[in-house]
């Protein structure tokens, strides 16, 4: 407290430029401290691959809260579809929509229903069907504005990403690219608004890629600072903002364990301390939600992607790392297999303890 007090009184009588270099020496030695809590005997675990058919690709799991199904985000070439799966092996069930703008806002909702973005009606809205396709899809939400990724509360009302001043013409209808870098947009900023049944919007932060605590009471985003990307999580009100990742990387797709008790996310930062400095090996990361115990899960050279933890103790992920001719043969495949599939890990215990 007598260092944060001395540092406070050096920046108030130091000059501007003297104070800029202190906050930057700060800064180094946060991100000196972080670099020196990560976890660093986690023994890399071996990865199953979950999903392969035919010249087919699968991205973004979302697993089912009672822990038995996926949906999944699969097509061929400019053909995307949601469909879900059976969690234990992977095997397709059926599909849930080919809506063109369901496949990058797709959630479940509760254990037999899915919600997805949709301009059904005419306008854009969120929409509610069975995961099994059977029965009449209903609309939840009508929402006015640009909107991505939308997160339906506990109470009804909504988080969701807003899209602000559009540096290209906003086409409704358009499907949205089925891409690895889902925090990239088009939009010259995003934010977090919440938006309540009645169809009043407050705005929250500006962020993307929210994820809703199992207790429904935090959310946590990502948001850009400067070049880099860091983990927020805040009450799902706005309040308690708190930064829970800093270093000089990209830290995106948050998701949560079923126990909120960890959030495992998609980072470069593994490569941030290479020689290459490439920055283009993408892993999954998982930090405890108060901030400590950061711990890298995957290893690959390939980009590893839009985790789901289940309640099984596995991490599921979508990956475009190679696949053996042994798996190829398990899963009977003959033509391409190139692109991004579904596979699995252990989650060490060390990690995550008893999920």
């Amino acid at each position: 407290m007598i260092h944060r007090l001395s540092l406070i009184a050096l920046l108030l009588l130091a000059s501007p430029a003297c104070a800029e270099d202190l906050l930057d020496w700060l800064d180094d030695v946060s991100r000196a401290r972080d670099s020196a809590n990560v976890s660093r005997d986690a023994v890399p675990q071996e990865a199953t691959l979950l999903t392969l058919e035919d010249g087919e690709f699968e991205m973004y799991p979302k697993i089912s809260p009672d822990g038995r199904y996926l949906l999944v985000n699969s097509g061929k070439r400019n053909k995307a579809v949601v469909s879900r799966r059976l969690l234990e092996n992977g095997d397709e069930l059926n599909i849930v929509t080919d809506d063109v703008m369901a496949t990058g806002s797709f959630a479940w909702y509760g254990n037999k229903q899915a919600v997805f973005l949709s301009e059904r009606g005419g306008d854009l809205g969120i929409w509610a069907e069975a995961a099994d396709s059977q029965g009449a899809v209903t609309r939840l939400h009508r929402l006015t504005g640009k909107f991505i990724q939308p997160v339906v509360l506990h109470d009804g009302s909504v988080i969701a990403v807003n899209l602000v001043e559009k540096k290209t013409p906003y086409q409704q209808g358009k499907p949205e690219r089925l891409s690895f870098s889902n925090w990239q947009t088009d939009s010259a900023e995003t934010r977090l608004m919440h938006i309540q049944k009645s169809g009043v919007a407050n705005g929250l932060a500006a962020g993307i890629n929210p994820a809703l605590s199992p207790d429904g009471n935090k959310v946590v985003f990502s948001m850009q600072v400067n070049q880099s990307w860091h983990l927020f999580m805040m009450n799902v009100d706005g309040t308690e903002l708190v930064q829970l990742t800093n270093d000089h990387s990209t830290d995106v797709q948050p998701t949560w364990s079923p126990d909120g008790e960890w959030i495992a996310f998609t980072s470069n930062r593994g490569d941030i301390r290479m020689e290459s400095g490439s920055k283009t090996n993408w892993d999954i990361w998982m930090i405890h939600h108060d901030g400590r115990n950061l711990t890298r899960i995957t290893y690959d050279e390939a980009k590893d992607g839009g985790a789901a933890i289940a309640a099984n103790g596995r991490l599921y992920f979508h990956s475009d790392r190679k696949v053996s001719i042994a798996e190829r043969d398990r899963h009977e495949t003959r033509s391409s297999v190139f692109g991004f599939h579904i596979w699995s890990l252990v989650l060490p215990e060390k990690v995550t303890g008893r999920l």
